[in-house]
């Protein structure tokens, strides 16, 4: 089946009153980090279970929904590679990676970027250089800069913390929000590795943090020591 037909089958799950709540949700209004972001009402255990008979879509095809305006257009593509990647060989994962690398553009909301590139970026980096996370996470774009810390969660679930926790000091100091919570989060994980490891992390900068930043860091740990962190009295 070809890229009509998946379209086709996105379409017929569309559910507008659902859409409605995404576009409002996702921030798609003018100035927002959203903006002209277009939904159709799915969800993304519903894009998994469809594009699953559409693996073998060929990539250039791939590259043409993910260019599509429409979110899940874009989040399909993002999944067909997701379950590709670890099936391929050493020739299409690399493919793949330097696809994925290629149209950041299009990978342009914080799901699309959290739910496919530890997956790909994370994974293929693994046992390769990191440095192009660096760059990443230098980029003008707030989506590049969002993909270079979570794409480390894959390194955090092998107990590697180390790029996450320099990539984490590096975007410190940025303004957005979205990489407020990114950060944190990441920090959070390392924490459910290796408390040990979060904490000296964080004692040395967290009265400099974002509040956001620190609060999703710090989520899962004793009130008591949520508070002090928070208090600064640590």
């Amino acid at each position: 089946m070809g890229l009509k037909e998946l379209k086709q089958e996105i379409m017929q799950l569309a559910d507008p009153a659902q859409a409605d709540i995404l576009q409002r949700f996702f921030k798609t209004g003018s100035g927002e980090y959203g903006e002209g972001d277009r939904f159709l009402g799915l969800r993304v255990p519903q894009l998994r279970r469809l594009v699953k008979s559409h693996l073998d879509l060929a990539l250039a095809d791939v590259a043409r929904l993910l260019q599509c305006t429409t979110h899940e257009y874009r989040m399909a593509a993002l999944l067909i590679l997701t379950y590709r990647y670890p099936k391929a060989d050493k020739t299409g994962q690399a493919d793949i990676y330097k696809f994925y690398l290629a149209h950041t553009a299009w990978i342009n909301n914080w799901d699309l970027v959290d739910v496919t590139a530890p997956h790909i970026v994370g994974a293929h980096l693994m046992t390769r250089s990191r440095k192009v996370l660096y760059k990443l996470a230098r980029s003008r774009s707030l989506w590049e800069r969002r993909m270079s810390i979570v794409a480390t969660h894959w390194f955090i679930r092998q107990d590697q913390f180390e790029d996450t926790l320099e990539i984490a000091d590096l975007l410190l100091a940025d303004d957005h929000d979205l990489i407020h919570k990114a950060v944190g989060w990441m920090i959070r994980e390392v924490g459910k590795r290796s408390l040990e490891t979060m904490e000296a992390f964080l004692l040395p900068r967290y009265a400099r943090m974002p509040r956001t930043m620190l609060r999703y860091a710090i989520e899962k740990l004793p009130a008591p020591r949520r508070r002090a962190y928070l208090k600064g009295t640590l």
